[in-house]
């Protein structure tokens, strides 16, 4: 083989592993599990923030979620809208003011059965200061914020 066809080999090695590392990054993105790896359920069964372990897991909406136990998983399967976090798991009072910032998952209340998360401990007291408006305002924001990008909002 000559000097040049070795050459153009590995360049063409070297610009495939270029392309199929940024495919896995691109992949890599878009397969964070929902609430960061913390299981749905357990906010309500638990009383508290609990992560979920690979060997329990369920998509719902184009979501992974992950489960702490199998029965927790089973409970999420017969009624996921029940355990679902309000707006796709992104901070309630983001959401209130029309933007999309992650939510800490040990940040979080249960109002009326559903599952609201929130930025940090002192956006959470923000939010609690008028819970039921900023629900509302979120609820009104979501219809048209839910298939936007955060960078988009």
């Amino acid at each position: 083989m000559t000097i040049t066809r070795k050459f153009l080999a590995g360049a063409m090695m070297l610009v495939a592993s270029v392309v199929s590392a940024s495919a896995f990054a691109e992949d890599y993105s878009h397969s964070t599990p929902g609430i960061s790896g913390y299981d749905p359920v357990a906010y309500f069964t638990d009383g508290k923030a609990v992560r979920g372990s690979g060997f329990h897991v369920v998509v719902a909406d184009g979501v992974t979620y992950v489960f702490a136990t199998a029965d927790h998983q089973k409970l999420f399967e017969a009624n996921p809208q029940k355990y679902l976090p309000a707006y796709g798991g992104y901070c309630a009072y983001g959401v209130a003011i029309g933007k999309k910032f992650v939510a800490d998952p040990e940040v979080w209340r249960i109002v009326e059965g559903k599952l609201y998360l929130n930025l940090d401990k002192n956006i959470q007291q923000k939010w609690e200061k008028d819970t039921p408006g900023y629900i509302k305002k979120g609820d009104a924001n979501w219809t048209t914020m839910r298939d936007k990008k955060p960078s988009d909002l």
